[in-house]
């Protein structure tokens, strides 16, 4: 990785309180996502990966510690959660386990919305949203309703959601959880192909072995640390599923 981090966690700790105890979540953790960089986060259950994604996304604010996006401090013990609204709006896009997707909406009105919520108007919000999913292979999809899709068509249009306000980083929190294993390759080629063309800093947590040869490196987190050996560089390859040809 050349140049200033799209994201930089700098000694991130959070502790919550609980039954008289304090629950370490995260302990002191350090990590860089580069632009064009696809990281994967790995470890057992209670970890810390999802912790560590809360903070990365700027959902919560660490214990001690910084969040840096882009060489600028954004996050740290006790910022205004206001403020990390509006970044997180315009900055960063999420992919959760289950695509959240709202039901009485089709697939191009839950993309467009997106958009229309940071004030662009409506016509162009649906005109882009198209755009996303057309280039996800769902165009004859824009129209459906999520009942109406299947679980790997849900997640694109999730991803396509995450991708609407152009952020600078996409986290995704076990987005192959909920799906076989094909369907599953072919959405984590697509974080491999926005990575690669929009140079987006891209970071995933997951459990899925299947896909480790899409990233970039991975890391492991364990008791709430990054485990010293690390996992190392996973051999990247071609990737599995259609070359998405995303719009720049």
């Amino acid at each position: 990785m050349t140049g200033v981090p799209v994201l930089s966690v700098r000694g991130a700790a959070k502790r919550y309180p609980g039954g008289g105890t304090t629950v370490r979540a995260l302990d002191g953790v350090s990590l860089d996502v580069g632009a064009g960089e696809m990281v994967g986060i790995l470890g057992p259950s209670g970890s810390g990966k999802t912790t560590l994604l809360l903070l990365a996304g700027l959902l919560e604010t660490p214990s001690h510690g910084e969040i840096h996006l882009a060489g600028e401090p954004v996050s740290w013990p006790g910022a205004a959660l206001d403020r990390l609204r509006d970044v997180r709006r315009r900055r960063i896009g999420f992919v959760f386990q289950k695509a959240n997707l709202i039901p009485f909406l089709t697939a191009v009105e839950n993309v467009a919305l997106a958009l229309e919520a940071d004030d662009v108007p409506a016509a162009a919000a649906h005109a882009y949203a198209g755009d996303l999913l057309h280039a996800l292979d769902l165009g004859h999809r824009v129209d459906s309703h999520p009942a109406r899709l299947s679980g790997g068509e849900q997640q694109r249009v999730a991803v396509a959601r995450a991708l609407a306000n152009d952020p600078v980083l996409i986290l995704a929190d076990e987005p192959t959880a909920a799906l076989d294993g094909v369907r599953g390759r072919q959405v984590m080629a697509l974080f491999r192909r926005i990575a690669t063309v929009r140079r987006a800093a891209v970071a995933v947590v997951t459990h899925d072995p299947r896909c480790l040869d899409l990233f970039d490196r991975t890391v492991e987190l364990v008791d709430g640390r990054i485990a010293p050996h690390g996992c190392g560089a996973a051999p990247r390859g071609a990737g599995g599923g259609p070359p998405f040809p995303l719009p720049p």
